[in-house]
């Protein structure tokens, strides 16, 4: 797999199967993008689709793209202006677009007497392109391109998170104004809607349902790619935010309460003394 993007993923392991030459299989360039947070796909779709769970739509001069509607797109076929003026034309449909789209590339190998695997090089072994396999090598790739997102931003919050813990254990009280805690458990909240709600990183496609058969290869991409790991990592590491940060919120709003008692007690012996002053006076 040749990654161009630090936040690009390698798969964890390969797995050695059978090989021939790379002469002896038809070679198949991917390449997967995240453009933005979501791609109003419905509006994309029209009657010569290829598929719609995902949509997998026909390259005008040629390739194939599946589109996501997380904001990734995977692109199958050589690059050139084909391709990037197809993914031009997308970006009216593209909500949140990122400034530089992150991207990761692969390399397919199709071969019809192989075993459908992830070879020692980390290129994908298919049998054949049908457009069912194409589609979950897309959730596949573009899952992990997701993942790569999210981790990167969980290490920038821990990064946030680890000052504030600092200066509870130093100075025992919190290192940080309410409305910052708040703003980093909206980024914690956020980042779950977005894993569960919109990518469904830990789900299975829909493809499956339909084609039973293929559920073996997807189960072994998702394990080379460690899909289900990096989301159950990523689960803890959002956990342990969201923890620490509802802990040093509800530090913060207990000497909030205790600093209004004190002004409560302070109106009280300021109402009594002013009560007191005339009869002072009277004696």
């Amino acid at each position: 797999m040749n990654v161009t993007e630090d936040t690009a993923r390698q798969p964890a392991s390969a797995t050695v199967g059978p090989q021939a030459p790379l002469a002896a299989a038809e070679v198949l360039p991917v390449r997967a993008l995240l453009l933005g947070e979501r791609i109003d796909t419905r509006a994309l779709e029209h009657d010569g689709s290829l598929g719609t769970a995902p949509l997998a739509l026909d390259i005008p001069g040629g390739g194939l793209a599946v589109l996501f509607r997380y904001g990734a797109i995977v692109l199958f076929g050589p690059p050139g202006a084909a391709m990037d003026d197809f993914v031009k034309s997308l970006m009216t449909s593209v909500g949140g677009a990122f400034p530089v789209p992150e991207q990761d590339e692969a390399r397919l190998l199709i071969r019809s007497d192989g075993d459908q695997h992830v070879d020692a090089s980390g290129n994908i072994v298919l049998r054949d392109r049908s457009t069912e396999r194409l589609q979950l090598v897309a959730d596949i790739l573009a899952k992990s391109l997701v993942l790569s997102r999210y981790e990167m931003r969980i290490n920038d919050l821990f990064d946030r998170i680890e000052p504030l813990a600092a200066t509870l254990r130093e100075k025992g009280r919190a290192g940080a104004a309410g409305k910052v805690l708040l703003r980093h458990i909206g980024d914690v909240l956020l980042m779950q809607q977005k894993m569960v709600g919109r990518a469904g990183t830990s789900e299975t496609p829909e493809l499956l349902w339909e084609h039973p058969e293929l559920d073996r290869f997807y189960m072994r991409l998702a394990d080379e790619y460690e899909l289900r790991d990096r989301d159950r990592a990523l689960d803890r590491k959002l956990d342990i935010v969201s923890n620490t940060v509802e802990t040093l919120l509800g530090l913060v709003q207990t000497r909030s309460s205790m600093r209004v008692e004190w002004y409560i007690v302070a109106l009280i012996v300021a109402e009594l003394l002013l009560s007191l002053y005339p009869l002072l006076l009277r004696r």
